[in-house]
């Protein structure tokens, strides 16, 4: 499906801002920071007052360390913006829940049983969900092999972990071919059908 059509006289209300920064910190150990901000491009009137067009409803950081093993090492929150002064940050050390998990291990279904609904703050929570994959970015290449080319190397990571890389596409048979695999269906149409196949056909 394209993109649809941008609409020429569409007047911008909100803009909510993602930004993941990632640092290596030495001794085999990363600094993730994730930042969420919500701003209004007009004046609103909140719960506790009017609030200026152009200032933050949200602003908020979530920082965790992690290992090479995508293990979560230390995990740790902090509110500088928020709709509600004295509730929204008062979710004390919450998120350091987050530590003992690992990213790439069942970590967002690990996340909404530690954090999810009235246990934390729902913004910060789900600013989790995009972490796993932008670690992985950073490791790429550094910390996990992508090229695969060495003898000993095991098949790249990105293989068969999203549509366009998958082992029996094209991409992986171009840029990757050492770790192609022949789509499973791949039977020539002349071949006769096999036993199985005759068995199915005359059951239905």
């Amino acid at each position: 499906m394209a993109l649809p059509t941008a609409a020429s006289d569409r007047q911008l209300k909100h803009r909510r801002s993602i930004e993941v920064q990632i640092y290596a910190r030495g001794n085999g150990l990363w600094e993730v920071d994730a930042h969420i901000t919500d701003v209004r491009s007009r004046e609103t009137r909140m719960a506790t007052g009017m609030l200026p067009a152009g200032a933050a409803i949200h602003d908020m950081l979530l920082r965790l360390v992690v290992d090479e093993r995508f293990n979560v090492i230390e995990a740790g929150a902090e509110t500088s913006a928020m709709p509600y002064s004295g509730e929204c940050n008062r979710y004390g050390d919450i998120y350091s829940r987050l530590v003992g998990l690992n990213l790439m291990k069942g970590f967002r279904h690990a996340v909404k049983e530690r954090l999810g609904g009235v246990q934390g703050c729902t913004h910060i929570t789900e600013l989790t969900q995009v972490l796993p994959t932008a670690v992985v970015q950073a490791f790429a290449g550094e910390v996990l092999d992508t090229r695969g080319d060495s003898a000993e190397s095991t098949q790249p990571f990105q293989i068969d972990r999203c549509h366009a890389l998958r082992a029996d596409g094209p991409a992986v048979k171009t840029y990757y071919p050492r770790w192609y695999r022949a789509p499973q269906n791949s039977v020539s149409a002349n071949s006769p059908p096999s036993s199985d196949a005759a068995v199915v056909t005359s059951e239905n």
